[in-house]
């Protein structure tokens, strides 16, 4: 038995140590608590076709930008769904937003406007980033307390459709 044991431990070192290409299209939640991408650049980007199809299934405006969603998520070190998920709460994904604002995120309460849906997935990611979590909103209950202060319902809004866009573990320290 012990033989056997000891064989089933070298196969398996073997095989990993001999692996040519190990990667996983998914987003890892390290030792660290960030979580970071580890898709590779060759093949179509997963997720860009997850969100595009959760994006399409609401009826959408932003579906044909979920690759800037990645990409900004990406740049800025964003769980990829959050600025959607955010858009999910505050206009349905971008359905309910004032006339040509392209605020799908309820900035400014509704009253700021964007020039294209590019320019407000680019500047919402950029804010999150800088001027919630680099400043302490290192998750979204904290991100929830400035982003939407008189709400208690917001952070598990933004949770649940994060896990409806794909059902990874949410919370996280970002």
């Amino acid at each position: 038995m012990s033989k056997l044991i000891k064989l089933l431990i070298l196969f398996s070192a073997l095989n990993f140590i001999l692996a040519k290409n190990v990667s996983a299209d998914v987003l890892v939640k390290e030792s660290s608590a960030e979580l970071r991408s580890t898709h590779s650049s060759k093949k179509p980007d997963r997720r860009r076709i997850v969100l595009k199809r959760f994006l399409k299934s609401h009826n959408s405006p932003l579906a044909s930008h979920a690759e800037e969603f990645i990409r900004e998520a990406d740049k800025y070190r964003l769980d990829w769904r959050l600025v959607a998920a955010i858009s999910g709460v505050e206009s349905t994904f971008g359905k309910n937003t004032p006339a040509n604002s392209y605020n799908a995120y309820g900035w400014a309460n509704g009253a700021y406007s964007f020039g294209s849906w590019e320019e407000s997935i680019a500047v919402v990611s950029k804010a999150l980033r800088e001027k919630y979590m680099d400043k302490g909103a290192t998750n979204i209950g904290k991100i929830a307390r400035i982003y939407a202060p008189p709400s208690k319902t917001w952070a598990w809004k933004v949770r649940f459709f994060m896990r409806k866009i794909e059902p990874l573990p949410v919370e996280f320290a970002l």
